[in-house]
């Protein structure tokens, strides 16, 4: 791989012929680049940089098509850099050994190179690792770019030593814009082709594009080679687009944006909103057994005891899911998310748990109290276990005010119902048991230590 003969992909005058429209129409100066005005607009700190030649390392993260390989070109260009493009696909150690071997020699002759790595995060720890001796001495500017959050997926080391930039989506306006250019545009453009498109199917398009400029232009390109007599007309535009171009990766953050979005939905009581995110992860192929799972989740955590039954349409929607599979299947999840976000809510349970943990994990292992000991042996029962055990349903209402906590937890409480939906109900119910079993206790039986815990003593 040699260095010094490297320049920014595509933005030299050259022969485009045959190349995809996206890559025809690649801006060639900051001035055609569209979009990311909050790191770009006069002022902004990148513009800054650019202007001034100063350059420092920076990871460039944003989603597909939003424009990073474009603007890392548009970067080397304007500070008259060496542009070494480099894959983390295919590209390991060694090549990445030879590269900064040449950028070290260009920077002792006074020749500044900007190594820019696209899908950066595909590298591995001990590949990152390789970078950062060159980045620190300043043999080489690194612009990586990547589709994914780089708090996860950059190392520390790496990550300390760069500008971190986030770009946005490309908006509906920008992208209608970046299209209409494109028609119009001749040579790199569709200029010379002299199409009849209407603004609303441009609009259609970029929506369609969910902010993805290169996705737009593919699909701008595939509609005019559909066009009858120069004209697109719906039924190309529908020809072309055929499905709906989601941002989404099942394993990427995006994946957790929106179950995200979808639970905080449900638990906010926003029927619209929930089916809104549901229909988003299911439109972007979400594997509906995933998402019947995290329903039922929902309806544990969020929704709890103040409607038992949502447990159980859980657990109907996934064998329904499971049973029909899609599309039909797919009306079984949005009832259910509909109806956890129609349903009383709390998290009085879910709580509950959270603390009785706690204390199992801050507090000594206490033995069962004999009382609560099965016996099956003669010497067991010799030795006390389960003596002075209460059966309820030998009792009057079925109550008994025998203790069952260890001594040292005597009086602790974890469950604190709400007085909303069935819970209301529990609540009362509960009352009723605290009291008769605090009525009939010695004064003394209460332990003195659970107010250290955090927990409420009645």
């Amino acid at each position: 791989m040699s260095l010094f003969d490297s320049t920014p992909p595509r933005l030299a005058e050259e022969d485009l012929s045959g190349r995809p429209l996206a890559d025809r129409m690649r801006p060639r100066e900051l001035t055609e680049y569209v979009g990311q005005e909050h790191i770009l607009g006069a002022g902004k700190p990148l513009r800054g940089q650019m202007e001034s030649g100063h350059l420092t390392s920076l990871i460039l993260w944003g989603p597909p098509g939003s424009g990073k390989t474009t603007l890392a070109a548009l970067i080397a260009r304007a500070s008259k850099a060496d542009f070494i493009p480099f894959s983390a696909v295919m590209s390991g150690i060694k090549e990445i050994k030879a590269v900064m071997t040449d950028a070290e020699r260009a920077r002792r002759i006074g020749r500044k190179t900007i190594l820019f790595i696209d899908e950066i995060h595909r590298f591995n720890k001990a590949q990152q690792d390789a970078f950062l001796p060159y980045v620190e001495r300043g043999d080489v500017v690194l612009i990586g770019a990547t589709t994914e959050n780089p708090s996860f997926e950059i190392n520390s080391a790496l990550l300390s030593r760069t500008k971190v930039y986030a770009l946005r989506a490309l908006e509906t306006p920008q992208l209608t814009a970046l299209l209409r250019r494109a028609v119009e545009t001749p040579e790199r453009g569709l200029g010379e082709l002299h199409l009849s498109i209407a603004d609303d199917l441009l609009e259609e398009i970029a929506v369609s594009s969910s902010g993805d400029a290169r996705a737009a232009l593919n699909t701008l390109e595939i509609a005019a080679g559909l066009a009858v007599d120069g004209k697109v007309d719906r039924q190309a535009l529908a020809d072309a687009l055929q499905r709906k171009i989601l941002l989404y990766d099942k394993s990427g953050e995006e994946h957790f944006n929106l179950i995200s979005a979808l639970h905080k939905s449900v638990r906010s009581s926003d029927p619209d909103a929930a089916l809104y995110w549901l229909a988003r992860m299911m439109k972007a192929g979400e594997d509906r057994l995933y998402l019947a799972r995290r329903l039922v989740r929902m309806a544990i955590e969020d929704i709890g005891l103040a409607d038992p039954r949502a447990i159980e349409q859980g657990m109907a929607c996934m064998q329904t899911v499971h049973f029909l599979g899609i599309p039909e299947g797919d009306q079984a999840l949005a009832q259910f998310a509909l109806y956890l976000a129609l349903a009383p809510k709390s998290d009085a349970a879910y709580q509950a748990l959270n603390q009785a943990n706690a204390i199992i994990e801050t507090t000594v292992a206490e033995p069962v109290p004999l009382h609560l000991r099965n016996a099956p042996t003669r010497l067991m029962k010799e030795m006390g276990y389960g003596k002075g055990y209460q059966h309820a349903h030998k009792l009057s209402a079925a109550f008994t005010d025998m203790v069952c906590m260890p001594p040292a937890l005597i009086g602790t409480v974890f469950y604190q119902p709400t007085e909303r939906g069935f819970e209301q109900k529990l609540g009362e119910r509960l009352e009723w048991l605290r009291k008769r079993r605090a009525e009939s206790q010695p004064a003394d039986s209460k332990s003195p230590g659970n107010e250290a815990s955090g927990k409420t003593e009645e």
